[in-house]
């Protein structure tokens, strides 16, 4: 039997007169696509490209279907199958902490800052793997995290399968409904990609490519 990676990151639910504000990570919150990086970080430039050439048929697959979440789990599995949990959590934070500097968008970060400031719930919510991601938002400070769920086998390694859908377009809404309730509403949300248009439609002040520090 296998399980999820993680269930969504939520310190506490949000209290009932609390705004809500959802970021998008990847390209929003940071300069490029972390899950991208963090791999090639993780295998080495020989890895990496020798990685690439083995996964030549999904490539050349994507320019037909172009379903992003086939190709991401196929890169999970040529790149993370087998990897214990406890090793890929302890590779996510120490790439985190080498990357962090000039990775995070200084005005999205100052934005992020100011709706903390004003008491606002803070969620990312994002395509890339939580597993991944749960360092940055723990140094940002997220109340919440929603993100593409692993599944690790039953001896707890990864398992190259994701648990659900690829977290982007309408499982972005799905995501933030099931954890936050059916009639939640969003004060603001913030994108970059059109993986993100069915979020920003969901809020009251919608931030699109608002970002370029």
């Amino acid at each position: 039997m296998s399980d999820m990676g993680s269930p969504a990151l939520i310190h506490q639910p949000p209290r009932k007169d609390q705004a809500i504000v959802a970021f998008d990570f990847d390209g929003t919150l940071t300069v490029s696509d972390s899950f991208t990086r963090f791999l090639r970080w993780r295998a080495g430039d020989g890895g990496w490209f020798g990685g690439l050439a083995k996964m030549s048929p999904d490539l050349i697959g994507y320019a037909g279907h172009r379903d992003r979440g086939r190709l991401k789990a196929a890169s999970v599995r040529q790149f993370l199958k087998g990897t214990p949990r406890a090793q890929l959590e302890a590779d996510a934070e120490a790439f985190a902490g080498q990357v962090w500097p000039g990775f995070i968008r200084y005005d999205a970060l100052a934005c992020w800052k100011d709706w903390g400031q004003r008491g606002a719930y803070r969620v990312i919510v994002t395509a890339s793997p939580e597993t991944t991601v749960a360092p940055f938002a723990r140094r940002l400070g997220a109340e919440a995290l929603l993100g593409t769920q692993l599944v690790f086998d039953t001896d707890d390694r990864v398992a190259g399968a994701f648990a659900g859908a690829n977290c982007r377009g309408e499982e972005k809404v799905r995501r933030l409904r099931s954890a936050f309730g059916e009639d939640m509403q969003l004060a603001a949300a913030y994108g970059d990609t059109t993986g993100d248009t069915e979020m920003l439609a969901m809020a009251d002040e919608a931030g699109f490519r608002r970002f370029k520090g």
